[in-house]
């Protein structure tokens, strides 16, 4: 069996903002064409004509996913500043509204918008995936089975959607709200064997309901283009360095339950209407209400969560060389998630004389800042 090479790719999607309004805007074509003509085959379109993503290149550390993933910021931003405009790394908008949003005229976005109805129209959202090599297909399918247990405590540090339309959800994370509209989301099902997994999108593929994997959109999945197993659950990043912390932890966890693996041990499995029990705990709260440690059946502080996670991952990122962006993920307990900050800079404006919609700009200036400070 081939062994993991445990290298990482990362994919992000940005919303873009005119700088004077800080409402969403068109990315125009000519911002495209500039972006793909530097950063060849990174950058590309998404569904809504106000969002771009981006992917970096496989990379064999977390030191050559930063200097790449680097590169990619800088340039979305520098282009679209040519065009009064500015990026920024947040799940859902603070204000602007779904229904003024248009979806991207291509093939693929045209045949989604058939299919999923107004469903479609509401997907105001970004995100952030993880890819960690794991070459063996039996393997990955058994630790996506696994890694699973661990999506609710990625999704509660990454937590960068606490608004919509204008106002405050109460949810640290409500772009899961609106991506679990969509068919084949949420956690993924547990299979025996890479054969199973094929058989049952197969399944799909010949009544065509789908074409092919890509549209099967769950938390976590096998790779439908790659190697890898992809991790979709968090929220993107504002902060360029806890996208790489996040990246840094889902690869260091996938190693960790390989070493587990060659001594003839696993994670336990447990159902998955237990672990959604977390993911909405981290979907409502972040990283302030806790997770089930579901071992001790009880609520279990964040904090201590994280302390745990840190010591059974550390041997890992020792090997893996991302020792100090693991030891970076405490930064969360002072600085809380984004959806924290996103709250507190309202709450600020709000005390300093600003109405909601002013408070709400404010927001938008911050995340502005944000996606520029580690550029």
């Amino acid at each position: 069996m081939t062994e993991p090479d445990f290298t990482i790719g990362i994919e992000e999607e940005y919303l873009l903002v005119d700088r004077d309004s800080l409402a969403l805007a068109v990315a125009p074509e000519a911002l495209m064409a500039a972006c793909k003509a530097e950063m060849a085959g990174q950058v590309s379109p998404e569904f809504l004509q106000c969002q771009i993503e981006i992917g970096t290149r496989v990379c064999k550390d977390i030191g050559a996913a930063r200097e790449d993933l680097r590169k990619l910021r800088s340039c979305v931003a520098r282009h679209a500043a040519d065009h009064g405009l500015a990026p920024i790394a947040a799940s859902c908008h603070p204000f602007s509204d779904w229904k003024d949003q248009h979806h991207t005229d291509k093939e693929r976005y045209n045949v989604l918008r058939r299919d999923l109805g107004g469903v479609a129209r509401r997907m105001l959202i970004s995100g952030m995936h993880v890819h960690v090599g794991v070459p063996a297909e039996d393997m990955r399918i058994d630790l996506v089975n696994q890694l699973s247990y661990f999506l609710p405590h990625l999704l509660a540090m990454s937590a960068s959607s606490p608004f919509w339309q204008g106002e405050d959800t109460g949810l640290a994370s409500y772009r899961l709200t609106v991506f679990d509209n969509l068919p084949r989301t949420g956690l993924p099902p547990r299979f025996s064997s890479w054969a199973e997994y094929e058989r049952t999108v197969h399944a799909l593929v010949h009544m065509k309901l789908i074409e092919d994997s890509t549209k099967i959109w769950w938390d976590l999945r096998p790779s439908a283009r790659f190697p890898t197993i992809e991790t979709r659950i968090c929220d993107v990043q504002p902060r360029l360095e806890m996208t790489l912390s996040l990246a840094a932890l889902t690869q260091c966890l996938t190693r960790m339950l390989c070493r587990l693996r060659r001594r003839n041990q696993r994670w336990r499995h447990y159902d998955n209407f237990l672990i959604e029990e977390n993911r909405w705990r981290a979907q409502r709260y972040g990283i302030t209400g806790g997770l089930i440690d579901f071992g001790r059946l009880e609520v279990v502080d964040f904090a201590v969560l994280l302390d745990e996670l840190i010591a059974l991952v550390a041997e890992d990122a020792e090997a893996l060389g991302c020792a100090v962006e693991i030891e970076a993920l405490r930064d969360v307990l002072e600085s809380g998630t984004s959806a924290d900050r996103q709250r507190a800079v309202r709450t600020d404006a709000i005390e300093a004389g600003d109405d909601e919609t002013g408070a709400m700009r404010a927001v938008v200036r911050s995340l502005i800042e944000e996606f520029h400070a580690d550029l």
